[in-house]
């Protein structure tokens, strides 16, 4: 099966069991849809802001030059949201199918899977947005992730709720630890803007200020674990080291495919 005909399965199956909705990835396998306009990041002025922001956050000045990112800038920014985008849709499957078990067994545990699930589907939504709008390219292992998040949270769902919030401990140790490289490469960069006189784009302060967003969730969603009795998992420490290892592994895999 070639891959549009792969991801139009995936679009199908989709729509058929309520999952996340992902026709916005191949604008074309999805009839009737407007494809969206390339908008390209820039550092280019954008209006002041009243928010109250740190130094290298706050609006420049006008006389302040301003340039397109460079290739590698280009390059970092497309890999980095493709697996943003990629991780995002495994978290909402992987809250799908540990719900149902958990909520049967532990009914009072119904409002924060809920609560991890909205704030999961947020995420997704927040950058389902921006691959469209920047045309970004989504991995191609789409097919794959979705079966292996689909498959993880329904096996720690199994194995019990301490397992599940193992599992969620051990997603979110390395989706935080990879939103915080994401922030500190962009904030990076818009201090070697700011000190070569250049504009910071509103379109990158923006960015760095959804990804901090979007780690502080993650980052609570590790916590809630912790308190969950997410360490009284049988086979805690191999549990973790494995699912954390997979992350990684999809990672890599995803800023290339």
């Amino acid at each position: 099966m070639n891959a549009a005909a792969a991801l139009r399965s995936v679009y199908k199956s989709t729509i058929r069991h309520q999952t996340p909705i992902y026709d916005f990835l191949v604008p074309c396998l999805a009839p009737g849809r407007i494809r969206p306009q390339h908008v390209s990041f820039t550092t280019s002025p954008a209006l002041p802001s009243t928010e109250q922001k740190p130094e290298a956050l706050k609006t420049s000045s006008s006389a302040k030059r301003w340039r397109p990112l460079t290739e590698e800038q280009r390059q970092f920014l497309d890999s980095a949201l493709r697996v943003n985008q990629a991780g995002e849709l495994a978290a909402t499957l992987i809250y799908t199918a540990q719900t149902p078990a958990i909520v049967k067994a532990h009914p009072h545990l119904r409002p924060l899977m809920q609560h991890m699930y909205d704030q999961e589907a947020g995420h997704f939504s927040t950058f389902n947005h921006l691959l469209a709008r920047h045309r970004i390219r989504p991995t191609a292992m789409y097919p794959v992730w979705k079966l292996a998040a689909t498959a993880l949270g329904w096996s720690t769902a199994m194995m019990g709720r301490e397992a599940a919030m193992a599992c969620t401990e051990a997603v979110e140790t390395e989706i935080g630890g990879h939103y915080n490289g994401q922030v500190r490469v962009l904030l990076e960069w818009m201090r070697r803007m700011e000190e070569g006189g250049e504009e910071v784009g509103q379109e990158i302060r923006e960015l760095v200020g959804e990804l901090k967003r979007i780690r502080d969730e993650e980052l609570e969603h590790l916590d809630t674990a912790v308190e969950h009795d997410a360490k009284g998992a049988g086979g805690y420490g191999l549990l973790t080291n494995v699912i954390r290892a997979g992350c990684r592994a999809a990672i890599k895999i995803s800023e290339k495919i």
